[in-house]
């Protein structure tokens, strides 16, 4: 090896060294992980949260009723990731990483949220708060992959609502709001 291509090798290293342990970088590590967010030729976020308007509504291989229906869904307000657009139709993913795409006159910017959807089916409850605090009273127990209704999120924690109770839950536990995405419904 060339003592210039050593030399180019040991001064990158260094640069890289200060660049990976400057303040401004670790600063921006601690904070919550940034999500990258596009506007969409409907001048809104891409991706972002929806829900299902309907109690049927299909989900097509395509972006047209020319296309085959892949799913069916019978929950409305069954929450939504829209992460593409195309004339009226929207590219969506649920829970569970199905995608396909849907008409968007059946999908609704009103926002709900399913608790810790990757612990469904296993023995587990998720405690559903009276503050937005840890240590906070528990006013429900809260099954994996219950859907709620967001009212708000600030970043750490949302209040929801389920069948009538309304508490907080860790923003972490919810699909249906990004971490430390605030949401006003």
């Amino acid at each position: 090896m060339s003592g210039f291509a050593s030399l180019r090798r040991i001064f990158s290293a260094a640069f890289l060294g200060a660049l990976l342990y400057s303040p401004l970088v670790s600063a921006q590590g601690a904070a919550a992980p940034a999500r990258s967010v596009t506007l969409g030729p409907s001048g809104l976020p891409l991706p972002r949260f929806v829900s299902l308007k309907a109690a049927r509504v299909n989900s097509r291989v395509g972006p047209g009723v020319n296309y085959s229906v892949d799913w069916m869904y019978m929950k409305p307000g069954l929450p939504m990731e829209i992460i593409q657009e195309f004339d009226t139709w929207r590219r969506v993913r649920d829970a569970d990483g199905s995608e396909g795409w849907i008409n968007q006159s059946l999908l609704s910017g009103r926002r709900t949220a399913i608790v810790a959807p990757w612990q469904r089916g296993k023995d587990a409850r998720i405690n559903l708060l009276d503050d937005p605090q840890k240590d906070a009273s528990i006013i429900a127990l809260i099954e994996p992959g219950a859907m709620g209704t967001i009212k708000s999120c600030d970043g750490q924690w949302c209040e929801m609502t389920f069948d009538g109770h309304t508490g907080w839950l860790a923003q972490s536990l919810v699909w249906g709001a990004y971490p430390g995405e605030r949401v006003k419904n």
